[in-house]
């Protein structure tokens, strides 16, 4: 049922287009949907059946406030606006609470309608569902709208750009009697966070039903009189979906900033209790503002900064690192996203978790924004990501490019076009942005690198990928080929390949082996100050040792065939490393666990010996005649077999899976055998 106040029904005129206000107001005695007798209501609007606007959620409220506009770009009025309720249940399926039609056609023009909307279920047409109050002002427009109009419709995925207000810490720290959900009387439970469209999840504590996590996470706070943070517990289970255990809610609106407060919440919908401790912090740590207002820019402005972060305020407020400012100025040739040759950019600035966003120019291949954010530093080794996009009406915007700077990398001051990637940063995409971003910070940002990092929002779950397999398998094969060249190097010393060489090195080591004799603690980190001197004397005279980075080429196409023959390169080569190192690891436990006496014996003779040569030789001499005896091994015998003795002692310990298999043979070895009975006739 519509009822709608103050209105009179005049003949549409017939627009190109149309502009439909709307001001969600509130709802009235709303549908019951959870167990505590109340809802947690959000609204949606449909036309043509397409979502255009969803609400925020009212958490425990069947008298919802909402106070939300929204403005909408109308093609025709045979379509009706189609309201629905729904209950928020996080993790679980959202409850319907009731819809109704608002007919644009009965709207009287360029006038604001009061609009009270009966919500009915149509399976259950008698049931009485309360009523929502709408504002409703339908506008003609004429030509083309798009061009002048600002955006107020972004995917959900950018509506983190708006500013926050503080931070919400909270201090995941145990349960409590949690529901076994296993059939081993247990559960591998975790905890999924979530605040408006902010979301963490912890890590799983398996085979418990009192976990300890120790972990902390931090939401930005967008609303002033606070939020809901919902929380539920989760079994996992491989293979399958995983068991829900519990659900709780936090309401922040009480709660006194700059304290941290301590909660024993009980789990709705199951068994147990979460212990946290949650801290509320007020920040002003981002803003936006146009290039003719810049803070930096200004002397005193500057001047005042940089005593903030003096080095005689290094000890006052440590999270306070530092201060970052991007002018994000223009772009050129951006790719065309629509199909009339153009696109609809608009640019998003991300630190770590903070974002934020440029108005949109429409229609435009080199867009000016002309604006300036500024950030407060948290990690000075956190990556300033600027990301181009288009802005689509219907649907989620497009990627445009994106650019990845390291903020130790910045020049202050210097504005410089970066040339933008793909999503990956693997490759170029069309069109250049320009920037000009500044950095100041102090000494405490060297404090900050011995404290963990800032977790970024849980976003998309990760898939298997056999591009990044095999690149990750590239690059630890790198690694040990790197190891293996180095240890073919020393070991070419040893084979007397280069006479000068090996007497320089022989020289070195047996300097080393007798200095090792006194060795002091204070001299271990003395010797890694060597390596790092000596690689900074090189670059700086010129002959840089470090290796280019190599970006990743795109993927060329092949073969469905060649795909496969490709997978099974990778597998065989990950499966056979995985199989050496773990048969070194059960060789190492099988010595000590007496699966062969024998070998077990002769490593207890060994050892034996080895302490006895240690408690009466000093260690300087054993390794001197190690070294000598290394040394002059190819020049006593010059076609000697080079060899390992640990390795080869080793190799004869049989790992689990060749124990396995002997005890299997064993097992099946009276099958097969056969006893020969002597003749007892003569």
């Amino acid at each position: 049922m519509l009822l709608i106040i103050n209105a009179e029904t005049a003949p549409p005129a017939n627009p190109g287009m149309y502009q439909l206000d709307i001001t969600l107001k509130r709802g009235h005695n709303l549908a019951i949907r959870d167990r505590g007798g109340t809802s947690d209501p959000y609204v949606k609007f449909k036309i043509a059946g397409k979502e255009v606007f969803r609400s925020r959620t009212i958490n425990k409220n069947l008298n919802p406030v909402w106070d939300e506009r929204v403005s909408l770009l109308v093609d025709s009025l045979r379509e009706p606006l189609y309201v629905k309720v729904f209950d928020y249940d996080f993790g679980l399926q959202d409850d319907f609470m009731g819809s109704a039609y608002l007919y644009l056609e009965s709207l009287e023009h360029q006038r604001t309608l009061d609009v009270t909307l009966d919500l009915e279920d149509p399976q259950y047409p008698e049931h009485n569902l309360g009523t929502l109050e709408l504002a409703v002002t339908l506008s003609p427009k004429e030509g083309d709208f798009r061009e002048a109009h600002s955006s107020m419709r972004l995917s959900d995925v950018h509506k983190k750009a708006q500013l926050w207000r503080g931070i919400v810490s909270i201090s995941l720290i145990e349960a409590h009697d949690l529901q076994p959900m296993d059939a081993n009387g247990f559960s591998d439970p975790y905890v999924k966070f979530r605040l408006g469209h902010q979301k963490y999840k912890s890590k799983t504590i398996p085979k418990t039903l009192n976990p300890q996590w120790r972990e902390q996470f931090d939401f930005h706070l967008y609303e002033e009189q606070g939020g809901f943070i919902d929380i539920t517990v989760w079994d996992k289970d491989a293979g399958k979906k995983d068991d829900f255990m519990g659900r709780c809610s936090i309401d922040l609106s009480p709660l006194s900033k700059e304290h941290t407060h301590k909660f024993d919440l009980p789990l709705e919908e199951g068994e147990g209790m979460l212990v946290l401790l949650v801290t509320l912090t007020g920040a002003a740590a981002v803003s936006i503002s146009d290039l003719s207002v810049n803070i930096l820019d200004d002397t005193h402005e500057r001047h005042q900064i940089r005593q903030r972060y003096s080095v005689l305020r290094s000890f006052h407020n440590l999270k306070d690192v530092g201060v970052v400012q991007v002018k994000v100025i223009r772009s050129e040739g951006l790719m065309a996203a629509d199909v009339t040759g153009k696109s609809d950019p608009f640019c998003v600035v991300e630190l770590s978790n903070d974002r934020l966003q440029t108005h949109t120019v429409y229609k435009n291949l080199n867009p000016e924004w002309n604006k300036v954010f500024t950030f407060n530093v948290k990690d000075i080794h956190s990556v300033l990501e600027v990301t181009v996009y288009d802005e689509d009406r219907d649907r989620s915007a497009d990627f445009l490019g994106k650019v990845a700077i390291p903020l130790l990398n910045i020049q202050n001051g210097e504005r410089k076009a970066y040339a933008l990637k793909s999503k990956e940063l693997t490759g170029p995409t069309k069109g250049v942005i320009f920037l000009e971003i500044d950095v100041i910070f102090n000494v405490k940002a060297g404090f900050m690198t011995l404290i963990p990092k800032e977790q970024k929002y849980i976003e998309d779950e990760p898939r298997v990928s056999k591009q990044l397999l095999l690149q990750n398998f590239n690059r630890v094969r790198r690694c040990i080929l790197f190891l293996i060249n180095a240890g073919c190097y020393i070991n070419s010393c040893f084979e007397w390949d280069s006479t000068q060489r090996s007497i320089c090195s022989f020289l070195v080591l047996m300097s080393l082996f007798w200095w090792c004799g006194t060795l002091k603690l204070y001299m271990i980190p003395l010797v890694l100050l060597l390596p790092l001197a000596w690689n900074y004397i090189l670059i700086s005279s010129g002959k840089d040792t470090r290796q280019d980075v190599v970006s990743v080429p795109d993927p060329e196409r092949k073969g469905f065939i060649n795909k496969l023959y490709a997978i099974q390169d990778v597998c065989i080569s990950v499966q056979n490393a995985l199989d050496e190192v773990a048969s070194y690891g059960e060789r190492i436990k099988n010595t000590f666990n007496w699966t062969v006496p024998f070998l077990s014996w002769l490593a207890i003779v060994a050892l034996c010996v080895a302490t006895v040569l240690i408690y009466y030789i000093p260690l300087r001499y054993i390794v001197l005649a190690w070294g000598v005896n290394k040394f002059s091994k190819k020049l006593r015998d010059p076609y000697t077999i080079d060899n390992n003795e640990l390795l080869d002692f080793l190799s004869r310990v049989p790992s689990d899976v060749q124990v396995v298999g002997v005890i299997s043979s064993l097992s099946l070895s009276p099958l097969f055998s056969c006893s020969i009975v002597p003749d007892s006739t003569e």
